[in-house]
């Protein structure tokens, strides 16, 4: 009877032996440190928003973490920001090297100038607005979800996209718009 449990165990486990297998090959990350200079992006590549004026640069990229976190610098030179929207997916942390920024999360309203920093929870309604002439910030998602894909696509855009093409940008990269802008 011990050996047919034996047997009987072991058969039951091969399949999760192998589904463990084929997550840990996945699981392909970069194995040596690395330096992005400034006003670089990780890959050399040019994501710039706002019809071109905003240069949002990946330095360390969803290839680098395995998928686990993404990190933008992101240069604003348009005052505002995106409507009211959430992620289902990923926490979102926002750091700012210059300017000043209005953030909503949820119902609340934050402040942030230079030096600060603030975090976004996943599934929790949030938007910014920069507020000065010029802004700076690192971002970052984790997980890294599909968001160098947006920023990608979203530079493409040579003015604001409308409202249905923003909402169908969001929702083709895990995000859902629920509210407008903010107002400042």
């Amino acid at each position: 009877m011990q050996r047919r449990k034996f047997i009987a165990t072991t058969v039951a486990a091969i399949p999760a032996l192998a589904l463990s297998q084929q997550l840990s090959a996945q699981d392909t990350r970069t194995e040596k440190g690395f330096v992005v200079k400034a006003a670089k992006s990780r890959f050399n590549e040019s994501t710039l928003l706002f019809g071109g004026t905003s240069p949002n640069d990946i330095k360390v990229s969803a290839k680098d973490t395995s998928g686990k976190l993404t990190v933008f610098e992101y240069t604003g030179h348009v005052k505002g920001g995106p409507p009211l929207h959430l992620h289902e997916k990923q926490d979102e942390i926002f750091f700012i090297l210059e300017g000043e920024y209005i953030f909503k999360v949820g119902e609340d309203i934050y402040h942030l100038a230079t030096g600060d920093m603030i975090f976004l929870p996943r599934k929790v309604p949030h938007c910014f607005a920069q507020t000065t002439d010029k802004g700076k910030m690192l971002f970052m998602f984790q997980p890294s979800g599909k968001m160098e894909d947006y920023f990608r696509k979203l530079s493409t855009f040579t003015g604001p996209p409308t409202p249905e093409e923003g909402a169908k940008l969001f929702s083709d990269h895990e995000m859902k718009v629920v509210g407008p802008p903010l107002q400042f």
